[in-house]
């Protein structure tokens, strides 16, 4: 699988860094070919000079269906115009940042629900820290070998409980969530199609997770 990091923000080079830390291949585009020409020298990495959203850097970048491609520039809606444009290119994720939070309705719209929105992200963390009295590095992320992973029901799980489904080793359903309300997952409550479940799960189990939730 291969990470494509649209925009050298500083984000976007934060984010870059991580993936290739953790072994992954990356390929980073930027417009700024002096940019590219800089971060070669701390990236181990493709670099492509050119439009993230343009079909023909995008083709450039991609290598099969399981590619994942994220838009860090800090322009919202040239972000979704990136995310829409690898959608046809083939890439099998993406991964828009929004900015503007009144793009988010657009977002949804075009079935872009994997988005970040790191301001609202932020508030909310510092917000939450506020009202808690709790330090932020104490925040509710995760930094270990656990992760907070969300699924969503399929129509095959409709109707079960938590407790009938097949679950991984080292993985805790936390809570349900739907249409902004959550609740504790209880092992007895029974599942609908769409709504989601929120897991604590080792990070070497993810895969197995979501492989019980997937479509198909």
């Amino acid at each position: 699988m291969r990470t494509v990091i649209v925009g050298g923000s500083k984000f976007g080079v934060a984010t870059a860094e991580q993936l290739i830390d953790k072994g992954h291949e990356v390929v980073l585009i930027d417009k700024n070919r002096q940019k590219l020409e800089d971060l070669s020298q701390r990236l181990d990495c493709g670099m492509i000079h050119g439009d993230g959203s343009s079909p023909k850097i995008l083709r450039e970048a991609f290598a099969s269906e399981e590619d994942v491609l994220i838009a860090l520039t800090n322009a919202s809606d040239g972000n979704i115009l990136t995310a829409l444009t690898a959608r046809s290119v083939g890439f099998g994720r993406v991964i828009p940042q929004i900015i503007e939070a009144e793009l988010l309705e657009v977002c949804v719209e075009l079935d872009l629900k994997d988005t970040i929105t790191p301001h609202v992200t932020v508030a909310r963390s510092l917000c939450r820290a506020l009202e808690e009295e709790t330090e932020l590095a104490r925040d509710t992320n995760l930094t270990g070998d656990l992760r907070l992973l969300r699924v969503t029901v399929m129509a095959k799980q409709e109707g079960c409980a938590l407790s009938d489904l097949d679950l991984p080793d080292d993985c805790r359903p936390v809570a349900l969530l739907k249409d902004d309300h959550e609740k504790f997952a209880d092992a007895d409550v029974t599942l609908s199609e769409g709504e989601e479940i929120l897991f604590a799960v080792r990070s070497e189990k993810v895969r197995e997770l979501k492989a019980l939730f997937a479509a198909t």
